[in-house]
């Protein structure tokens, strides 16, 4: 029996879409498979914006056309030039008065080239594995994976951490998987020329000429500049800095800090006592733990040093948050102090700068690096893995996590090689990396990962003052319910969770080289239930979009003003005190050609690109179907509402906190 289709196939609007070259257009039906036909021929061209309609006839029945098979073919006598394909459109005819009594729509918006063969583009319609009924779409979901499986392989960075792709090029990835971030202009006349001067900077004044230059417009960093040596602001970057995960309440004082309570009872309350405030739970700490042992770097032939600081704070009655006692290496001895609020001015500043300078490096490597651009990786290897496209999870999951591939590839090539910034700048350098990471991906956590437990666990969550977890809690949120009603969708039981062969496969190789088999680590080996299934989906969509957000977009303002961050020191810690002048300080702060490289790097990577995509504002068609697509529109209002709220809050506050704002936040790590 004959049947003939109408197929229009769509090339994009945007303007390098075209292609001088001809598509091969098969139909792939639950019976029988099309014969080929050309597109692009005659007077239809494979043009941006251009509806290109052919004809299908074929001498016996489909069936319902499942697939369609598209195949870029160069031109003789022309450039061979990629061809961004939007979709293709099936309209089955009925056979007496050629009327379509069929239609059926297979997006596409992705990049052939004549090199890569065909691809496979399914319908509208998504499915997990158990639910499949079409004998076709099973076997395709098994061919599909079988490629991608070949293609994004496992790797290894460095061993004890986790693994990433196995490429060492962004051109190994393919146009569908690469971006052009469109720059938002950064100025970098200021922080040229300094590049020769590896000397320490000769006075703060000469600091203050090179910030004016470059902190024009820059609300945040400028009072950063007024504020740095304040014990109010040193407390409030530890809860709205660019590194809000290092603190936490405590239940007693650490064994290895030698303070005793005559010691700090000046800086609490007069009718109180340590003991009283701990069990109060005002007491915090900052340990920095996960730095003893690490080999500092040697920058400018000078060799340089790293410390391990503890640092206790307390949270008086109008939750403004103080540092009380920091002892700047881990082992208590005579020749480790612990410094406090009463000491010599420079003694203090100094050891708030040590500390300042250990978070720099758990900022960067473990809030940062880890906890974002690597989780983001791990999961966007196994998803392209594990899921086929159709399945609903590969759809809602790849617009936060695709681009972490790229921006990763390009970190381990420049930032993190041999002549980057952290070779060249950073205290932290080539050898300590791979040990801190180490460290820290022993000690990570899922509860850690999970804003609400994260900040149970810490204890900061009804600080006054934490805007970060106030607005983290309530992101989390909105995105928790829009994650559970899309699982909703998919998965009407506990029991269609642990049947979905696909996802159980995902989770145990997120497991296996993201977190390495360790057990302790608490992440999921499988899912039994929806509700843990929609918790971790959360928790990786929060963690390549807001979090990422608040770590990242942050960093340059909390760190133009050198000494409030400062990412190496180079000369060790103190072993005593009363002996510290300001040419000691200045000499112990990072060189000014360090200072400059890293406040250039800073200001590529802390700004949004100038195509920026604000959290789920969702471009392509990942949710064409109406039920996804209602969700989305609730999930959008949501948060348009709560960036509104965050903004009449900040309006009121001294120093506003936007980092969290929905509208802030990039829907993908790109930088």
């Amino acid at each position: 029996m004959e049947e003939e289709y109408r197929v229009t196939v769509r090339t994009a609007m945007t303007p390098n879409a075209g292609s001088y070259g001809t598509a091969q257009v098969t139909l792939l039906g639950t019976q029988a498979v099309s014969p080929t036909v050309s597109v692009g021929n005659g007077k239809q061209r494979l043009t941006p914006g251009s509806e290109c309609v052919i004809t299908i006839r074929t001498k016996e029945s489909l069936g319902s056309v499942a697939l369609v098979r598209l195949c870029l073919e160069g031109r003789s006598g022309f450039p061979d030039l990629d061809w961004f394909c939007q979709g293709v459109e099936v309209a089955a005819l009925s056979s007496a008065r050629k009327r379509r009594r069929h239609i059926e729509y297979f997006p596409c918006s992705k990049w052939l080239r004549t090199a890569d063969g065909s691809i496979v583009l399914w319908s509208r319609r998504v499915c997990i594995v158990n639910l499949e009924t079409v004998n076709v779409l099973k076997d395709h979901r098994v061919q599909e994976l079988q490629i991608k499986q070949k293609y994004f392989r496992w790797s290894t960075f460095a061993e004890g951490l986790p693994h990433c792709v196995d490429m060492t090029s962004v051109n190994q990835l393919g146009p569908n998987m690469s971006y052009m971030r469109q720059s938002p202009g950064s100025n970098l006349l200021y922080l040229r020329g300094f590049g020769e001067m590896a000397c320490s900077w000769s006075s703060l004044e000469d600091m203050e000429i090179l910030f004016a230059h470059n902190s024009q417009g820059k609300t945040t960093a400028k009072y950063v500049h007024d504020h740095w040596k304040e014990d109010s602001f040193f407390g409030y970057q530890c809860l709205n800095g660019c590194n809000p995960l290092m603190l936490h309440r405590i239940q007693h004082v650490p064994p290895n800090m030698s303070i005793t309570p005559e010691m700090l009872h000046p800086f609490l309350p007069e009718d109180s006592s340590l003991e009283q405030e701990i069990k109060l739970g005002t007491i915090f700490l900052l340990d920095y733990k996960l730095l003893e042992g690490v080999p500092p770097n040697t920058i400018n032939g000078k060799q340089q040093y790293l410390a391990a600081p503890l640092c206790l704070l307390h949270c008086d009655h109008q939750g403004v948050l103080k540092p009380i006692a920091i002892q700047v290496q881990q082992t208590p001895g005579p020749q480790n102090p612990v410094f406090v609020p009463s000491d010599p001015e420079l003694d203090w500043l100094l050891a708030k700068t040590w500390v300042r300078c250990a978070d720099f490096q758990c900022h960067q490597l473990i809030s940062h690096f880890l906890r974002t651009h690597i989780l983001g990786e791990v999961v966007c290897i196994a998803t392209l893995r594990q899921f086929p496209e159709i399945h609903p999870l590969y759809q809602l999951l790849m617009p936060h996590i695709w681009s972490t591939l790229q921006i990763n590839i390009q970190a381990r090539m420049s930032l993190l090689a041999s002549g980057g910034v952290f070779d060249k700048s950073i205290g932290c350098g080539l050898k300590g990396i791979p040990v801190l990471l180490r460290n820290a991906t022993q000690q990570l956590s899922y509860r850690s990962l999970c804003v609400p437990d994260d900040l149970e666990d810490r204890g900061v969550g009804s600080l006054r003052q934490s805007y970060y977890a106030q607005d983290a809690l309530r992101v989390w949120a909105i995105l928790h319910s829009f994650v559970s009603n899309w699982v909703d969708l998919y998965y009407d039981s506990n029991c269609k969770v642990k049947q979905d062969v696909e996802l159980q496969n995902w989770i145990r190789e997120i497991f296996t080289h993201g977190f390495l088999e360790l057990s302790q680590s608490g992440i999921p080996q499988s899912f039994q239930t929806k509700m843990e299934l929609s918790k971790f989906v959360t928790m990786i969509i929060f963690s390549c979009s807001a979090l990422h957000a608040a770590v990242n977009f942050s960093q340059l303002e909390f760190s133009l003003w050198m000494p409030n961050s400062p990412t190496t020191m180079n000369r060790p810690p103190p072993q005593s005190k009363g002996s510290v002048t300001m040419d000691d300080f200045l000499s112990i702060l990072p060189d000014v050609n360090v200072t400059c490289s890293v406040l250039t790097t800073l200001s590529l990577l802390s700004q949004p690109g100038a195509d920026f995509i604000p959290l789920c504002q969702y471009r392509e068609e990942h949710f064409s179907s109406d039920a996804p697509r209602r969700l989305v529109e609730v999930l959008q209002r949501e948060l348009n509402s709560l960036s509104a709220e965050i903004a009449d809050r900040n309006s009121q506050l001294e120093l506003p906190y936007p980092y969290l704002s929905p509208d802030r936040i990039e829907n993908s790590v790109t930088i």
